[in-house]
């Protein structure tokens, strides 16, 4: 499929989560097939470690990995900022491969002005103190998304649109909405007193822009990419400017299937139903 890829000084991607039921991978590989970027910030969470399962690693998946390496080669620098999903990768800080390098934060110097980038989790007080309740939750969350592909299936078979479970669970439960304003908060006055002008995070998989202010008469701009698994969102920097791109409202390109949809038809297919099975005995172990 050709396209035409729009050239783009700085993306910023997060919680792309390969390698859970989520994860919309075939969404992103399209995405990354339109663009020519002179810098790539993975801000974290781009392989889940955590959930990694040996059955369940789609041709999808392995296409995104294999091509961000390609960009790497061909001269896109690539930042892989390492998140809480894919801890694991933290001992690898400092490693450099041609253009690609593994990093615990990062610092860009972007036209005259200071960013701040990382993932966010160091701001999760559940993840500091209570690993084990986090992964619990993110078993759950997972399972959560399983649960609303199949509602969105059977719900566009009756002429009904989508719906997103976890969305109106955010959006209307007080503790979750106020867990994402601290930490939009925490981390701008935070970027304020170390100096910076932007802060760009991932973790919370709610995109937004904003500027932040204290008592002082201080600001920073603070940033979130969002996620590939709900939100399908990232951060685009071109001359001088940011903006959140969502692959839903992008009409320039030519959309391939709905991924999340092939994987209801999967498991709702009677001949094929050995990958739901296996679904349901991760959630239950």
């Amino acid at each position: 499929m050709d396209i035409n890829k729009r050239p783009i000084e700085i993306v910023v991607i997060s919680d792309v989560h390969l390698g859970t039921y989520g994860s919309r991978a075939k969404e992103l590989h399209t995405y990354l097939r339109s663009i020519k970027p002179d810098i790539l910030v993975l801000n974290g969470d781009i392989i889940d470690i955590w959930q990694f399962k040996k059955y369940y690693w789609p041709k999808p998946h392995m296409k995104v990995v294999k091509y961000i390496i390609g960009l790497a080669a061909k001269g896109t620098h690539v930042f892989y900022i390492t998140g809480n999903h894919d801890e694991t990768l933290r001992k690898f800080a400092g490693i450099r491969m041609g253009n690609l390098e593994i990093v615990n934060k990062l610092e860009l110097n972007i036209s005259g002005k200071k960013a701040w980038i990382f993932h966010g989790d160091v701001f999760d007080v559940i993840m500091q103190h209570s690993k084990w309740l986090a992964k619990i939750g993110a078993i759950g969350y997972d399972f959560l998304i399983l649960l609303n592909v199949m509602i969105n299936f059977f719900s566009r078979l009756i002429g009904k649109g989508k719906v997103s479970l976890s969305k109106k669970i955010k959006d209307n439960v007080k503790t979750a909405v106020k867990y994402i304003n601290n930490f939009e908060d925490t981390a701008a006055l935070l970027a304020m007193r170390k100096g910076y002008d932007f802060v760009i995070c991932g973790h919370i998989h709610h995109p937004d822009i904003r500027i932040v202010d204290d008592q002082k008469g201080n600001s920073v701009q603070y940033l979130n990419s969002g996620d590939w698994v709900e939100n399908l969102s990232s951060l685009e920097y071109n001359n001088g400017e940011w903006k959140i791109y969502r692959y839903r409202d992008d009409k320039s390109i030519i959309t391939e299937p709905d991924s999340n949809d092939e994987l209801a038809t999967s498991i709702t297919d009677l001949n094929n139903k050995e990958i739901f099975k296996q679904m349901v005995k991760d959630f239950q172990a």
